[in-house]
């Protein structure tokens, strides 16, 4: 992690309106069974067009919202981005896109904003056409406002059981930078970009290429660091708006001000991630991984990454069972170059393993520190300087319960 992720200020309650010349807000507009009974529509817009970059799933199949959004943000530019939760709108054919683009152009009409500057982003239930009627009214109710975007986090919840969001003030060529984000994410979380859906505001004035540059470098050491249950979403969005509207020279490449803010962007991401993570469908704790001595940082987030994911290191955790065999296993799944019999690990405070052994060890402390809110297992290769972290969750009965009447 960058240091100066640890000189940010975090704005408590802060959201994704944090940051100067950003609104949001939220309506029920009944996606899902057309029963408006909860915020399930949301906007988040700017004041004016800004600085623009997303990633998207890596997936070889994707929703129409993320083929529009793909093609509107390339050119570094966006205003917006509007949000449903209950219908994915992924698996739909051309009815699909013609939806998004419907839900988009709508969305930008009503706010008064040009068409091309409006992204899209959808999640829920895969292979079920769009209710556009019902989006389009929902549409016509959303105002935007400066404090609405605790509404439009709340909008995007699917599974999630809490909203996630944060902000943090950044001091940047004496400036007060604010970089506010909101995330939804519990289920089909294992990221080969990013979360589910993600849009972080800030009110830097950004040139565009800080603004790729950064929300890459802050998506790897985050959000491609987590994993709930290693099924990547056909939908994943994460959208970086920068308004400028904080003033100053704009931040250009390979200067301090840009590192600056690329620390900073990575706090509000890690942040977020670890919400997802703990969040994770049916999870009761957070499982967060430290991996040291590996031969370059790529590799140590590759050996934490895979033990975060492992199925059998998360039911051990979920049990309290101080079975440390199961992260060596991970470990030896990762494909980093290792020597199997240098390696330590340890789970909370207690050794479990040296030089890739055996070791006496107190195995009821071990089964304590397991069941704690946060779980940390800490991995020392001893073969170089490479460090990385990555967070999961232990799995439940509640996980195969939710996932097997998610539709029924």
């Amino acid at each position: 992690m960058l240091t100066v992720a640890a000189e940010t200020e975090r704005i408590a309650e802060g959201n994704v309106t944090s940051a100067q010349g950003f609104r949001a807000g939220a309506t029920a507009a009944g996606v899902k069974n057309g029963e408006p009974t909860r915020l399930d529509l949301a906007v988040v817009v700017a004041d004016e067009p800004c600085v623009a970059h997303a990633v998207f799933t890596q997936s070889a199949i994707v929703a129409a919202p993320v083929i529009v959004s793909r093609e509107r943000v390339a050119g570094g530019r966006a205003q917006g981005m509007v949000l449903n939760s209950g219908n994915a709108n992924a698996c739909t054919g051309d009815q699909g896109l013609a939806a998004a683009l419907s839900m988009a152009d709508a969305t930008a009409e009503h706010l008064g904003v040009d068409p091309r500057l409006m992204l899209v982003a959808s999640t829920g239930v895969i292979g079920v056409p769009l209710p556009v009627d019902r989006i389009r009214r929902g549409i016509v109710a959303l105002a935007p406002t400066a404090t609405g975007g605790h509404d439009a986090a709340r909008a995007i919840m699917t599974t999630d059981t809490v909203a996630k969001e944060c902000a943090v003030v950044v001091e940047i060529g004496g400036r007060r930078i604010t970089i506010g984000g909101m995330a939804k994410g519990s289920g089909m979380i294992h990221p080969n970009m990013a979360t589910m859906l993600a849009i972080v505001t800030t009110d830097a004035e950004l040139d565009v290429r800080v603004a790729r540059g950064a929300l890459r470098a802050a998506t790897e050491l985050s959000f491609n660091q987590v994993s709930v249950d290693r099924d990547t979403s056909t939908n994943d969005t994460l959208v970086l708006l920068a308004s400028g509207a904080a003033g100053g020279a704009s931040i250009q490449p390979g200067t301090p001000e840009a590192t600056r803010f690329a620390g900073a962007l990575e706090a509000v991401c890690i942040d977020l991630a670890r919400k997802v993570a703990r969040d994770g469908e049916g999870a009761s704790r957070l499982i967060t991984v430290v991996v040291d001595g590996a031969r370059n940082e790529v590799e140590a987030r590759r050996v934490a990454r895979e033990i975060a994911c492992s199925p059998l290191v998360k039911t051990a955790v979920y049990g309290r069972d101080p079975n440390w065999g199961r992260i060596m296993m991970a470990i030896g799944n990762a494909g980093a170059s290792l020597a199997p019999h240098t390696i330590d690990v340890f789970i909370g405070d207690v050794q479990v393993a040296a030089d890739g052994g055996a070791i006496p060890f107190d195995a009821a402390a071990v089964s304590e520190a397991m069941g704690a809110n946060e779980v940390i297992i800490r991995v020392d290769l001893n073969g170089g300087f490479g460090h990385g972290e990555a967070w999961g969750c232990d799995l439940t009965e509640q996980y195969v319960k939710i996932n097997a009447e998610y539709t029924t």
